[in-house]
């Protein structure tokens, strides 16, 4: 599924020319090694921030106080957390494959860091001298490098379930497989509408080609990811693989200490990453808003600010969902995937294909068609998953009305008498439904 998805990437992004890349190839190894160092740096920092900003954001949502002890006004609690996880005793069941279990909550923290290798933070800068650019790496085919990062993934969520010699768990790992696959698909229908517009799959070349009205022209491609990205990084409404209400602690059910927060970093490193590639393709990346009296603050490190803001706006967006949605059961989230987004994420790229094809032929007055239809089905999106479900479940209560109130007098008391020299010796007992007192014999 992942090689028609890439293929079809491919084919969407090599209509264009692709930047110049040989500038990233230029820096000595101290610089690369700054850089790198920088990026998981920025990673790390991100994780802490972003765990005590949710609990705070969600704290202020249910007018509570939140973190509030550790640190100034609570903000060093990730980081108490992190070393009390530390200090926990480590716990491995009799029963689970060892080598398997210890080396899963790596596999899943791993692809996560290194997603973010081809994330553009800004234009080129001095850094000690020499001209650089702020990103570490950059490829032709770089969003084809974050999706197969982005599914490396959750390799390591299914070893974990499986090696736990435990029920719950596989259960939850193979429902984050599912869950995946199913929304990568979505995700990669929504990118091909931005390779279309854009003409490279490389993560800079994206961003120096946004300008003008991208935003809206892209708006039911940045609704569809926005849906994915929350059910690619497992995140409430669409935390099924982790439900206690079902699977006690889905695939972290058996894991304690250290294990438990490798799992914890990689969910937290995601959501940076998704947020950072939705700033990417979506949001102009290190580019200035289109707001008059801002185009000049595009050179520097000015653009790094607006990276992070950007990046920042879509984290409190994760948080205000976990806020706001209850979670959703898991037959309605795979049906929302399957029936709802795939489909309008394949008529959408089929429109795109055909706007592309007619700019191309110098076609003109192509805008405002554009951005009508593009508002008209972002707005099909958004009722469809506000009111899609809704629908079904009226329809269920309405079948349940038909049926009239429940009665007692429904029950067949007294039940069928039972056969067998066993059941014959016992005397039954009889329990009628009516208004009278309830007698035993």
């Amino acid at each position: 599924m992942s090689g028609s998805v890439s293929t079809v990437l491919l084919a969407a992004g090599s209509t264009g020319a692709d930047p110049d890349l040989t500038r990233f190839g230029s820096d000595p190894f101290w610089l690369i090694l700054i850089k790198g160092v920088a990026v998981f740096a920025f990673l790390m920092i991100m994780t802490l921030f972003g765990i005590v900003f949710e609990r705070k954001v969600v704290a202020r949502m249910q007018v509570r106080l939140g973190p509030n002890r550790h640190g100034p006004k609570g903000w060093l609690q990730s980081l108490y957390d992190g070393v009390k996880l530390m200090l926990k005793e480590d716990i491995i069941p009799a029963l689970a494959d060892k080598p398997v279990f210890l080396l899963a909550p790596l596999v899943s923290v791993i692809p996560a860091l290194i997603a973010f290798a081809v994330i553009p933070f800004g234009p080129e800068v001095s850094i000690f001298g020499h001209h650089t650019v702020l990103q570490l790496a950059d490829l032709p085919v770089g969003v084809l490098y974050l999706l197969s990062a982005a599914s490396l993934g959750v390799y390591g969520l299914i070893l974990s379930g499986w090696s736990s010699g435990s029920t719950y768990p596989l259960l939850g790992s193979l429902r984050s497989a599912a869950q995946i696959i199913s929304y990568e698909i979505a995700m990669g229908l929504a990118f091909v509408a931005v390779f279309m517009y854009s003409g490279t799959l490389s993560t800079s070349g994206i961003v120096e080609s946004q300008h003008d009205w991208w935003y809206i022209g892209l708006f039911p491609s940045f609704v569809i990811y926005m849906i994915s990205m929350v059910g690619e990084t497992n995140r409430t409404p669409f935390d099924l693989p982790e439900a206690e209400g079902e699977l006690v602690g889905g695939f972290l059910t058996e894991y304690s200490s250290i294990k438990f927060a490798f799992f914890y970093l990689a969910e937290y490193v995601n959501l940076v990453t998704v947020s950072a590639v939705m700033t990417t393709l979506f949001l102009g990346g290190w580019q200035p808003p289109p707001i008059p009296g801002l185009s000049g603050l595009d050179h520097g490190w000015v653009p790094l600010i607006w990276f992070i803001l950007k990046l920042l706006i879509v984290m409190f967006f994760f948080v205000w969902l976990r806020g706001t949605l209850p979670r959703l059961r898991y037959d309605q989230f795979m049906s929302f995937g399957w029936k709802i987004l795939i489909p309008v994420g394949l008529v959408w790229v089929l429109f795109i294909a055909a706007l592309r094809t007619m700019r191309d032929n110098n076609s003109s007055g192509l805008r405002p068609w554009l951005i009508a239809v593009a508002v008209i089905l972002g707005l099909f999106v958004v009722a469809e998953f506000a009111f899609g479900g809704r629908r079904g479940e009226i329809d269920e209560d309405d079948d349940e009305d038909d049926l009239g109130p429940p009665s007692l007098e429904r029950i067949p008391w007294p039940p069928p008498a039972e056969t067998g020299a066993a059941n014959s010796a016992a005397s039954p007992i009889v329990m009628p439904a009516g208004p009278r007192q309830r007698q035993e014999s």
